[in-house]
């Protein structure tokens, strides 16, 4: 199993920037690519960026520009630089590992609000 805890969330103004950091345990091994997902309220959940191993990072449009995705895999922890924040951009934002056996997202944290005001 894999632990995944995320931190880095709160209130900011729109432009303003945001980290959050998602701290990985357990069965590593199992697990890739990483990625943040978000939620707002009444709309799906989204990607917003994944990060393979050893590959190319993928974002979603919405974010593309101004977010970036890095990985630290000595402190095995991963993070989500947000930048140049939008209104749109509130949302609760997930932690989340694939599974290298079933290719699900089978892997999630608690979940960090991040909430930008206009």
């Amino acid at each position: 199993q894999v632990q995944l805890v995320e931190s880095g969330g709160g209130l900011v103004q729109a432009g303003g920037s945001l980290r959050l950091s998602c701290a990985v345990s357990g069965s590593i091994f199992s697990i890739n690519p990483m990625g943040w997902y978000r939620q707002a309220p009444g709309k799906q959940r989204e990607l917003v960026a994944a990060i393979p191993n050893g590959g190319t990072t993928t974002y979603g449009d919405s974010v593309k520009g101004r977010f970036a995705l890095s990985r630290d895999n000595a402190k095995n922890t991963m993070y989500l630089q947000m930048n140049s924040l939008k209104p749109e951009d509130t949302a609760v934002y997930y932690c989340a590992a694939r599974s290298r056996s079933d290719r699900t997202w089978s892997a999630w944290g608690q979940g960090t609000q991040v909430t930008v005001s206009s």
